[in-house]
Parts: structure tokens; sequence; C-alpha cells
């Protein structure tokens, strides 16, 4: 059987594109009502996220690297890293290559220069325990990326201003003494 497939004779897995745009793992998150696991990535330094629908296996995996939970015994992806190592293969980056008909594309790309086809949640997950960075093709940006505004910043600043301003008497009741109003 051969489980390696060279990206460049397979039409599923586009070479390494030349226009990549650099993401940030956000983390897994889970969709409600349907308790369906959810990566995030943020382009890096922007405003755009993309989602990717992941099973709960491959969230565990993703949510342990980033927690820096260390198994006693190497799970699936602790070992590919693992096996990268002791061959000498350095995994330069992961891409999300592809989107088709709703099924997201991933790419592992080799210090060699080989790249082998992978599903993006594998991907993500073996990125960080190797320390590679992960990219998304811009043309998968465009036809699934979500535009998220920064407003966060500016809501933090005024609950920050909020917070030097506020009293344990303004959370008092109206019927409340003075002074009355305290966690005990």
């Amino acid at each position: 059987m051969h489980f390696v497939r060279v990206c460049s004779i397979d039409t599923y897995c586009r070479a390494y594109s030349e226009f990549v745009i650099p993401v940030d793992v956000v983390g897994v998150r889970v969709e409600m009502p349907s308790n369906q696991p959810v990566l995030l990535l943020r382009e890096s330094g922007g405003q755009r996220f993309l989602p990717i629908w992941i099973g709960a296996v491959e969230a565990t995996a993703i949510a342990f690297a980033q927690q820096g939970v260390e198994p006693p015994r190497p799970l699936t992806h602790d070992l590919m890293a693992n096996l990268l190592d002791a061959y000498g293969h350095d995994l330069v980056s992961v891409q999300i290559s592809d989107l088709q008909d709703g099924v997201f594309f991933g790419v592992l790309v080799f210090a060699d220069g080989i790249t082998v086809s992978a599903r993006p949640s594998d991907a993500v997950a073996l990125a960080l325990r190797t320390n590679a960075p992960t990219v998304v093709a811009d043309h998968v940006f465009e036809e699934a990326g979500i535009d998220a505004p920064d407003d966060e910043e500016h809501e933090v600043e005024a609950f920050r201003e909020f917070l030097d301003h506020v009293t344990p008497e303004d959370f008092a009741g109206p019927d409340a003494p003075p002074g009355s109003a305290k966690d005990t």
C-alpha cells in the first residue's frame, strides 16, 4: 500500500500556492447545538477567520498540542512528529490548499520539496507539534474566510475605563444603605 501522495500528481492537492496567507491557530470551538468541533484559524495580523469543521479526535489532538499536554504514550500526531524527527525530515509548513464542494484539503510541505496531501485538521495538529507555520491559500480565504472587525480592543478598553471608575456602591440596590455592597 502506498500512503504518501506527492501533490504534484494529485488533482486534489495543489502544489504549494504562490499566494498564501499566514494564520494563527485560534483553537477549537464547539458549534452549538450540533456539538461539532470547529478549528478556527485567524489571518496573522488581520481580521479574517477561517472556520473548518473537524472531527472530535482531531479537535482533541489540536487542543492537547495548544495546551502543552504530553500524554504518557504518544498519540498518532505525536508519533508522526517523532517519526519526522527520527528520520531527519523537517516540516517547513502546512498549507490549507484547497476547498472543493465544502471539503478542505491540506498539504504538508517538507524541506526537501516533497509535499504530501493531508486533512487540514491532521496537518494543523502536526504543525503545532513541530512548530511549523500554518498558511492558507488566498483563494481558500476568499471563498470561505469570514471578516470579523476587531471591535474586541475597543470593548476591552471601554471595560478597563469602567473598572477604573466603578465602586462597590455602584452595585448596591437603590434602597441599600451606603457601604452595603460587599462580597460576604
